[in-house]
């Protein structure tokens, strides 16, 4: 019986070699794809939890821009009242002055340009802040990634508080060169006007309407001089010198320069003025409501033009717009500026930009 085995095996040893060849082949296979599929498993795992941390630190980041915007709005509007005080115009109205119609004509000037001062300033405050903060978080979070290897940190805590003193541009000049061009186009649409003339809500929208178009049409800078001195000299004096922080300084003020003069900054900072304004105009709709009980204006089709408020009663609740606009409590209009989805959208691409490892090769 076994030599019967034997003669049968020695005719099939090489079906035989084959066959043991091909189970060795398929359980090395087997083996390897394992391997494989281990290693796919766990680099899927590790790019999910840094995907996560990511994420994490970029939403941890718009809270921390919100809370800045906030804190920085304060100074924003001490800085607006300090220059177009209408304050001490009111204050000698009260005394009954001789010239009592020069100073209701500079108070008419001066309440409408601080009100669209403020609504300008704040909505570049926010996209400002929105720019930097990402440019400086996407780079902590490659810091923080990449900073036990031993490289240069790209962020260091010097280098961000230069960097971000550079608001002080928008608090500064910026905003009085801001103010004189839209106090002059104030003067151009508003000059005219009597201050017995009396004024619907359409009408005053048509007002800030042509004050708009003059300010941000009329003027051989664009929006974004204000925020950043955009001519070298001025960078490399806000970086204050040539160490190597202040390199690094400069050359994250020349990345949010180019970030400012980008076309999706333009879209975004427009969103918010136009929402600003918008913000405004309900704002002041409250003011011109029917009386109660009249039917007749409030169900009228073109109500918004049914009652007229004269120019003398108008001016006080401009001026006062500056502090619902300029409000460290959060109110409807800086809410409608930070939740904005376009905003948020721009932030989460600048944030993506900076924190992308290539950014270490440039």
């Amino acid at each position: 019986m076994f030599s019967s085995v034997w003669n049968f095996v020695k005719r099939h040893k090489r079906k035989f070699i084959f066959a043991g060849a091909v189970v060795g082949g398929v359980y090395f296979l087997g083996k390897y794809a394992q391997k494989m599929i281990r290693e796919l498993q766990e680099k899927e795992a590790t790019e999910y939890i840094a995907q996560a941390r990511r994420q994490f630190h970029f939403e941890s980041n718009q809270r921390t821009c919100n809370m800045t915007v906030l804190s920085m709005l304060p100074p924003l509007r001490e800085a607006i009242v300090s220059q177009l005080n209408s304050e001490s115009l009111t204050a000698l109205l009260k005394t009954k002055p001789a010239n009592k119609l020069e100073i209701w004509e500079d108070l008419k000037i001066i309440s409408f340009t601080r009100t669209v001062v403020a609504v300008y300033s704040t909505c570049m405050l926010v996209v400002l802040l929105r720019v930097q903060l990402n440019i400086i978080g996407g780079y902590l979070y490659l810091d923080n990634s990449v900073g036990k290897n031993g490289m240069t940190p790209l962020a260091p805590p010097d280098v961000q508080q230069q960097y971000l003193s550079s608001i002080q541009h928008l608090l500064g000049d910026g905003l009085t060169e801001l103010m004189t061009v839209v106090k002059k186009a104030v003067q151009n649409s508003l000059g005219g006007v009597s201050l017995k003339q009396s004024l619907s809500m359409l009408e005053l929208e048509q007002q800030l309407s042509w004050i708009r178009a003059e300010v941000e049409s009329g003027s051989e800078r664009s929006l974004s001089w204000y925020m950043l001195a955009d001519d070298e000299n001025a960078l490399a004096d806000q970086a204050c010198g040539l160490t190597e922080n202040d390199i690094m300084t400069i050359k994250l003020l020349n990345e949010t320069r180019d970030m400012l003069d980008s076309p999706d900054f333009s879209t975004v900072l427009n969103t918010c003025l136009h929402r600003g304004f918008s913000r405004l105009l309900d704002n002041l709709a409250e003011f011109f409501r029917p009386p109660p009980g009249d039917s007749a204006l409030s169900s009228a089709p073109d109500s918004l033009s049914a009652v007229s408020l004269p120019l003398a009663k108008i001016i006080p609740i401009i001026n006062g717009q500056i502090n619902t606009i300029c409000s460290e409590t959060p109110s409807h209009f800086v809410q409608d500026l930070l939740l904005n989805d376009q905003v948020k959208e721009f932030a989460a691409n600048v944030y993506e930009t900076f924190s992308a490892p290539q950014e270490l090769q440039k």
